[in-house]
């Protein structure tokens, strides 16, 4: 198999998801009596928001490449990221590493023309939902991504960096976020909703909306398994 690395820690509640994902996965695909060698550089979430709000994207670049350089020295032959917002560098970081980078947007993509849809909600950061490095290889691929305007914009960024990102998951919050999709649904006739932010899973755990969700960390940690190249 080859070593995965991730940069994680952005944040800290989605990368135990990635870990126990990964590690029960190749668990499940090689033998009861396997996990796998992985390593894991935790950053921190709110330097990358930090850098993102100031939009010093030099500064972010050079942050998430030392933590890949890192990776790399620890023996990691394949690195991702745990975030979707990070991957707001992600060609640059790709452009600079010695190793294959997986990314969760383009997973992600992959698997919305795979299921045929058109138009698709967005949800996540106010970078994620904001800047076009999430919705240009949709839109490249003739999906249409909309996300949530005005005060239901704001909502879904208050809701992920003041609760989420610590674990904090609230009825009050998951009632918000499906009426948030509800609208998307009646005013923009999404087929589909994405859970562009990797913390988002801890608050639709046990969900129901009307429509399908793509869960871009489920996608990714699998198209992971795959990068690790398992073998019975």
């Amino acid at each position: 198999m080859k070593k995965l690395g991730l940069i994680g820690g952005t944040g800290p509640e989605s990368t135990l998801i990635y870990y126990k994902k990964l590690v029960y996965g190749a668990n499940q695909l090689v033998g009861k009596d396997f996990f796998p060698n992985l390593s894991i550089e935790s950053l921190n979430v709110f330097d990358v928001l930090k850098y993102c709000a100031e939009r010093d994207y030099p500064a972010l670049t050079q942050y998430l490449m030392q933590g890949i350089d890192n990776l790399v020295a620890a023996g990691c032959e394949v690195v991702s990221l745990t975030g979707n917002t990070p991957h707001i560098v992600f060609d640059a970081l790709r452009a600079q590493s010695s190793v294959p980078l997986v990314s969760i947007i383009e997973t992600a993509r992959d698997a919305a023309k795979t299921r045929g849809f058109k138009k698709l909600g967005l949800l996540g950061t106010r970078f994620t939902m904001e800047e076009d490095f999430f919705k240009k290889p949709f839109r490249d691929a003739g999906i249409e991504i909309v996300t949530p305007a005005g005060c239901d914009f704001d909502f879904v960024v208050s809701k992920i960096s003041e609760e989420l990102e610590h674990g904090l998951v609230k009825p009050e919050t998951q009632e918000g976020f499906l009426n948030i999709i509800q609208k998307l649904v009646a005013e923009s006739g999404i087929d589909a909703v994405v859970l562009g932010c990797t913390e988002l899973p801890l608050l639709f755990n046990g969900l129901h909306p009307a429509i399908p969700c793509l869960d871009t960390l489920e996608i990714h940690a699998e198209a992971l398994l795959g990068a690790m190249e398992l073998s019975r």
